[in-house]
């Protein structure tokens, strides 16, 4: 990504929404800054946000959380890569963005589970980190349904007016779930995964906030 590409996006936020984004320089701050916000249940319907309209709204899904995540990182100059997760038809893809520290990959991931979070920057390649999910990629029955992972897919070569965009931005991801993915594994290893067990599958009934906005409260553990 340019300086240009990067000085062009920070012009088009206002000085409020940029307050916010300049605080924002690593990121560990951007996550940090993600884990505070509630999930966007839709619960009025669909919903794409840009970055503008996560900070207006104060709510994001996952799509929307890798969305102002790489908004963030682009403001800070770096490359606003994301990176899609596909699963199994009666699962839901994952989106998370992509970061580089010395070299090593790291993952910003917004989700209401226990499972498919933050990942540090220590995996060599993206399909070292996109792997890192795939065990917990699973389904209440213990099917671990990870498919496929996207390459890293660079936002800068869209406009960056989809940083700041009122629409839902539906076509960048489709171009995003379009792009190229490189499997898992083979079928004929795929037909022969073993299905997490219950004490695994258990960890899909916590989660972090409620449709009215609260945080769900867990006690600390005593250990």
């Amino acid at each position: 990504m340019t300086k240009q590409y990067a000085a062009e996006l920070r012009a088009l936020f206002s000085p409020a929404e940029a307050a916010v984004l300049k605080k924002l320089k690593q990121p560990i701050d951007v996550q940090n800054y993600l884990d505070h916000l509630p999930i966007n249940f839709e619960l009025t319907g669909e919903t794409i946000y840009s970055a503008r309209r996560v900070l207006k709204h104060k709510t994001a899904h996952c799509v929307e959380g890798a969305l102002f995540a790489a908004a963030a990182l682009a403001y800070h100059g770096r490359t606003p890569w994301l990176m899609d997760i596909q699963t199994a038809p009666y699962d839901d893809d994952h989106v998370v963005a992509l970061f580089k520290e010395n070299g090593r990959w790291g993952a910003i991931s917004k989700t209401n589970h226990t499972i498919l979070r933050w990942r540090d920057p220590v995996y060599k390649s993206v399909r070292e980190l996109a792997m890192s999910y795939f065990h917990e990629y699973i389904v209440i029955d213990g099917e671990k349904t990870m498919r496929a992972f996207s390459k890293p897919f660079d936002l800068s070569r869209y406009a960056p007016q989809w940083t700041v965009a009122e629409e839902d931005l539906v076509q960048l991801i489709c171009d995003l779930d379009d792009s190229p993915h490189s499997p898992v594994a083979d079928k004929a290893m795929m037909k022969k995964l073993r299905n997490a067990q219950p004490i695994e599958t258990k960890v899909l009934n916590i989660t972090e906030w409620l449709p009215n906005g609260k945080k769900v409260k867990i006690k600390k553990s005593s250990l």
